[in-house]
């Protein structure tokens, strides 16, 4: 393990927010996921990996939501499916209450899996159009056995339906007829069938107008409180990011950047990848806005195929300077409960 995923695996790293529990229920540490480049038509041989996750530690408080953002193909979705299982992870460890989800198989995953759920991006694709929702709500619950009988079943279903702002006669309803917003809720009452306690959020509002998105992410802030859940919430609108979660891990080609608690993030961050992040959000005021200084980022992200050496973010940083080159920077926490892979920051 690295010198950073010692130091954030082992809980300095990652105190708990205010009001948020200071039981760890999940707990990364030095994740991995590689994806072979495969090469030959008949024969296959790996000629290259994509290094979509790379090395990776962060720990979740009971009750907390942590934030995960970054551009596209940094590998916030990958790291999601790994902490689901539907991915593999190539090494490392995820503890969820002591148990190690990296190496668990058969029934052991299976039960832990009614503990852990997710809510997807598109509400149409992950819904299958040929069961109407009653039977979409059903089915983990005759999957996993929680129910004897089919009235039990229905009468959770509308409850469900009930407690995610939906008519329990939507019950018999297929997802074509319904809204993206209205599909979306059949998607947090499908996560929250088998009662979990840890939910991944993977882009869950971004396929959605502006006006459903603060439904949706209300409706989430709601559910959290009345029944205890914990969130990663995976995103690239940071405005929506502050507005539900606790902390802010900030994540650049498959590595983390920068981790804090959130308003700490929005109002003094420290890494130069994450300020340019924030300088590029509007600001809804047009006096503020036209003053503000932005920092734009020169170049292209560089292929996880082959990425650069030392710190990822160098080729790109305007305060890089020779050992940003050759150095992996390790996490170090600059100001209480904030941590930044920087070695020129600080």
């Amino acid at each position: 393990m690295s010198a950073a995923a010692a130091s954030v695996g082992g809980g300095a790293g990652n105190g708990a927010a205010p009001g948020v529990s200071t039981d760890v229920l999940l707990s990364v540490r030095g994740l991995r996921k590689y994806f072979p480049v495969l090469e030959g038509l008949l024969i296959k041989r790996v000629v290259a990996e994509v290094k979509a996750v790379d090395d990776v530690s962060f720990e979740i408080h009971r009750g907390e939501t942590l934030g995960l953002v970054g551009e596209s193909g940094c590998g916030k979705t990958t790291i999601g499916r790994c902490l689901l299982r539907l991915e593999d992870p190539t090494a490392g460890s995820i503890l969820y209450q002591g148990e190690d989800l990296a190496t668990m198989t058969g029934e052991g995953l299976k039960t832990l899996r009614q503990k852990i759920q997710v809510i997807f991006q598109d509400p149409f694709s992950s819904l299958n159009p040929r069961m109407k929702i009653g039977q979409i709500l059903a089915e983990p619950m005759r999957v996993h056995r929680l129910y004897a009988t089919a009235g039990e079943r229905n009468d959770r279903v509308d409850e469900l339906l009930r407690v995610c702002g939906l008519n329990p006669k939507f019950i018999d309803r297929y997802p074509h007829e319904m809204s993206g917003g209205q599909r979306q809720r059949v998607g947090i009452a499908r996560a929250l069938a088998l009662n979990p306690e840890f939910i991944v959020c993977d882009e869950a509002v971004s396929a959605l107008d502006v006006s459903i998105q603060a439904q949706i992410i209300n409706l989430l802030e709601e559910l959290r409180e009345e029944f205890g859940l914990t969130y990663l919430f995976i995103a690239h609108d940071l405005s929506v990011v502050r507005h539900l979660c606790h902390r802010v891990a900030v994540m650049y080609l498959g590595k983390i950047a920068e981790v804090a608690d959130c308003d700490e993030l929005y109002e003094s961050p420290m890494h130069p990848y994450t300020r340019a992040l924030l300088s590029a959000v509007p600001v809804p005021d047009p006096v503020v806005e036209a003053e503000r200084q932005h920092r734009v980022i020169q170049g292209e992200v560089p292929s996880p195929i082959n990425p650069p050496s030392g710190c990822v973010f160098h080729p790109r940083c305007e305060y890089a300077v020779t050992r940003c080159r050759a150095d992996v920077p390790d996490r170090r926490e600059l100001r209480p409960a904030h941590w930044v892979a920087c070695t020129e920051v600080g």
